[in-house]
């Protein structure tokens, strides 16, 4: 069993991977912010949960915004429990409306915490799995970067920038034995609190110049839930199961990416064909390692790692 820690645990995905990940058997910390102020309710059901079930889940503070946040909480979990195996980075936040009435700032408030969240988390993380030559880095993208949905632009593009950063991570960390996933989830409108507490954007006169459009915007959350099979049931807990899953499976086996897509948008489709250009390309650059996981547990009678390939 893995030493987990999760960004934003206290709801949605974040929290159900948290449980889930417990629940398997896990020593997982469950990171938020101010988990004795504004969090303090989603901390006592989460540490109440744990009791209840016998899981090992501890509630730890970690502000992805602040790099002395987020190497304090990776500081806690290396002293509680001496090691670090896997970061689930999910902290992210959703904004909603026209992009034009966004300001500059509005929108690098929005990448801070989805895209440079992640870098400060991964700057604190890395050196121990870096010194370790092990780990895990699971990233919850989106969908989106594929299927581009219109009234969530800056959204998209945080992750759009939040994917590229994890691929191009992906290639450097894995000559040290850490290996990456890229989970992405599909849209859900419930069991997450992504669009009840979506932000919009502060500039009422330009977003008023889009009135027309309010209509297309105000039923985007109903639009989407139409997108489901009503045979099947689209819970938000089946990104926490897959995460489970990933994490489950061999050094070396676990896949680039994952699609957890309930609204039959053939993500699974576009994903296929772009991950084996992107290889294809890497290869032809003459970098094919790396494409490759490089295991420092030598085998018997060998000094040196050796490379354990994925497709």
């Amino acid at each position: 069993m893995s030493v987990v820690l999760v960004t934003g645990a206290g709801t949605g995905i974040g929290n159900l991977t948290a449980t889930t990940l417990a629940a398997a058997g896990h020593t997982v910390y469950a990171s938020m912010r101010a988990p004795h102020g504004r969090n303090a309710q989603h901390a006592h059901v989460m540490r109440a949960q744990a009791a209840t079930t016998g899981s090992d889940l501890r509630i730890v503070e970690l502000d992805v915004q602040s790099q002395a946040s987020a190497d304090g909480a990776v500081a806690t979990v290396l002293g509680e429990a001496g090691t670090l195996d896997v970061v689930v980075h999910n902290a992210g936040h959703l904004y909603v409306g026209y992009v034009e009435a966004f300001t500059a700032e509005e929108i690098a408030h929005l990448f801070d915490v989805n895209v440079l969240g992640a870098q400060r988390v991964n700057r604190a993380a890395l050196p121990h799995m870096r010194e370790r030559r092990a780990g895990t880095l699971i990233y919850v993208g989106s969908t989106t970067t594929v299927s581009v949905p219109p009234f969530l632009g800056p959204y998209v593009a945080s992750k759009f920038a939040f994917d590229a950063l994890a691929m191009e991570t992906a290639y450097e960390v894995s000559q040290f034995g850490i290996e990456t996933t890229i989970v992405m989830p599909g849209a859900f409108t419930s069991g997450t609190e992504h669009f009840p507490n979506a932000s919009r954007a502060a500039d009422r006169q330009v977003s008023g110049a889009y009135a027309q459009l309010d209509g297309l915007v105000a039923r985007n959350e109903q639009a989407t839930a139409g997108l489901f099979d009503p045979s099947v049931d689209a819970d938000p807990v089946a990104v926490a199961h897959e995460i489970a899953r990933i994490l489950e499976l061999p050094a070396g086996q676990k896949p680039a990416r994952s699609v957890v897509d309930f609204t039959q948008s053939g993500v699974e489709d576009v994903v296929a064909v772009t991950e084996r250009s992107r290889r294809d390309f890497a290869r032809r650059l003459g970098f094919g390692e790396l494409l490759e996981l490089k295991s420092f547990h030598a085998p018997a009678g060998s000094s040196r790692g050796h490379l354990l390939t994925r497709e």
